[in-house]
């Protein structure tokens, strides 16, 4: 199980070139990616997609890549001598017009005017720079899998602990719920009696309501549906590929099943229970939102 949250780092380098990858990850419905990349590195883009896509499921990403070349002997130097020549003729012009003033300008002062002196970029080795792409980033999604490995077995954890808790109010609930149409009787019975003589208490009537009490308040439909969806929580616990959307619909039905029982128990301490239920199904649903 892999948590949505996570951060990996990798960094390739070769003939004086090197790349980092940074890719950090939180939770959303879908895989939702924002690359940020060097102008020059779009070449690279729909690979970069692909690998990722073929890491991750889920999640919104965001994924940094810098280049850095620490070579310093690639390129040349190119002058522009017509430039120059231009340059040199308006120092020319300005001192025989002006006059008495001393001609300083040499050819260290020529190398300082912009673009007089340029440096050529070298031709980008693109096969060499997508191959340091693609090492820095399989590094990183490694690192973000161990992450999120991780961060999905404490929230495996967590939530075995909170469905061990559903587990016991449900179980209170199951011995509680015969007990409450018994009680029913009881109190039906006593109520009759402050005002009838026992002779004429119509038994097939009373036997009746307290059939039709049975009914609305029946939830053993109810238990058997979350206990087999407690079940099945636990096998999406264990299961490798991704499950977060399976868990987002099981906690629905888990809601549904509780809200179920409450409405129908009729009953204080069943509505405790219900309240303490739906105390953990929130948990579990706030975790489950972080799984990928």
């Amino acid at each position: 199980m892999y948590s949505m949250t996570g951060y990996g780092k990798g960094v390739a380098s070769d003939c004086g070139k090197s790349i980092t990858v940074e890719i950090k990850t939180v939770n959303h419905r879908y895989l939702d990616l924002c690359l940020k990349t060097p102008r020059n590195f779009l070449f690279v883009e729909d690979a970069v997609k692909k690998a990722v896509g073929g890491a991750i499921s889920r999640g919104h990403a965001d994924l940094f890549l810098t280049y850095e070349q620490t070579s310093v002997s690639e390129g040349a130097y190119t002058v522009d001598v017509e430039l120059a020549r231009e340059y040199l003729s308006a120092v020319k012009k300005l001192t025989d017009g002006i006059g008495n003033i001393e001609d300083d300008f040499s050819v260290s002062a020529l190398l300082k005017v912009p673009d007089v002196v340029k440096r050529e970029q070298p031709v980008e080795d693109e096969n060499l720079l997508a191959k340091l792409v693609l090492s820095a980033l399989d590094i990183a999604l490694c690192n973000l899998k161990e992450m999120r490995r991780k961060e999905g077995e404490s929230l495996k954890a967590d939530i075995s602990a909170k469905l061990c808790n559903i587990e016991q109010s449900l179980q209170k609930i199951k011995e509680r719920a015969p007990k409450v149409v018994a009680e029913y009787k009881e109190n039906i019975e006593a109520r009759i009696a402050e005002v009838l003589v026992p002779s004429k208490i119509d038994m097939q009537r009373l036997a009746t309501e307290v059939a039709l009490f049975a009914d609305r308040c029946a939830i053993d439909e109810e238990i058997t549906r979350l206990t087999a969806h407690i079940a099945h929580m636990r096998a999406l616990l264990e299961t490798q590929e991704p499950v977060g959307r399976k868990m987002d619909f099981l906690v629905q039905e888990f809601n549904r099943e509780t809200n179920t029982i409450g409405s129908k128990a009729n009953d204080m301490s069943i509505t405790s229970e219900v309240l303490a239920i739906k105390n953990e199904i929130e948990k579990i649903r706030e975790q489950s939102a972080n799984i990928e």
